[in-house]
């Protein structure tokens, strides 16, 4: 398996891969290739994908904010789960947003996400309990 950085010429296997593996897509929104493209060109290190034979099975979506990095859109493609690969997207996003300052990395998983919970858990992240999550969006598309 090889990580390396995608480019916006990798989209449609990205969007593809996020289908296969249960994410939701918004094309009119933060999923949309313009949008995409904006996050890697202001990110271009932290838009990972895992290949294996040239294929794409695994992506990842880092960000950081100045003070927190965050961990956005891991997503590993069904047929290759269980074999460490989402685990080794971690380590590797880790080590880049550590590399830009941060000292504390984070990431929000939906609650039927157990999965993806159990997950971060093995990889020694803590689960707050006593955090809310509030948002605002101009639309459900976003």
């Amino acid at each position: 398996m090889e990580v390396k950085p995608l480019n916006i010429d990798d989209y449609n296997e990205v969007i593809q891969l996020w289908k296969r593996a249960g994410l939701d897509h918004r094309p009119k929104g933060r999923d949309s290739k313009a949008a995409i493209s904006q996050q890697i060109k202001m990110n271009p290190d932290l838009f990972l994908g895992a290949f294996e034979n040239e294929k794409l099975i695994g992506v990842m979506i880092g960000s950081f904010d100045g003070r927190k990095g965050w961990i956005n859109r891991l997503a590993v493609d069904p047929m290759y789960r269980g074999q460490g690969i989402a685990k080794h997207l971690i380590e590797v996003i880790e080590l880049a947003l550590r590399k830009r300052g941060a000292r504390i990395i984070c990431t929000l998983i939906e609650d039927w996400n157990k999965d993806s919970m159990h997950l971060f858990e093995k990889c020694r992240y803590i689960k707050h309990d006593s955090i809310i999550y509030f948002s605002k969006r101009e639309s459900d598309e976003i």
